[in-house]
């Protein structure tokens, strides 16, 4: 499916109320690199709308935690979000061609 370039397009149609959190995630995508030129027609890229997207909602929903090496009583759960992290984090690396994980490094 082709779209007109966003330049072209009418304003996006006002949503109902978001929280602040919600709006931060929509906003990525309507703000994400979303597409180019193909043959003189505007071609969306939903990968990189949608890396930004899950980059967002691993930002919002689990925001990276400094490890503190003098409070042992949170690590196991620190642990168990960064996790859910680097989960979205790899799918975010994928989406945008970048293969390399931390599990890589």
């Amino acid at each position: 499916m082709t779209e007109q370039h966003p330049a072209t397009l009418p304003e996006r149609a006002p949503m109902t109320k978001l929280s602040p959190v919600a709006q931060v995630v929509i906003d990525a995508w309507w703000n994400a690199d979303d597409g180019e030129y193909i043959a003189g027609v505007w071609t969306p890229n939903r990968s990189a709308q949608l890396a930004a997207t899950l980059e967002t909602v691993a930002d919002q929903v689990v925001p990276e935690e400094p490890m503190h090496l003098f409070d042992q009583r949170w690590m196991y759960e620190r642990d168990a979000r960064q996790s859910i992290r680097s989960k979205l984090l790899t799918i975010v690396a994928e989406l945008r061609g970048n293969t390399t994980t931390q599990e890589d490094k």
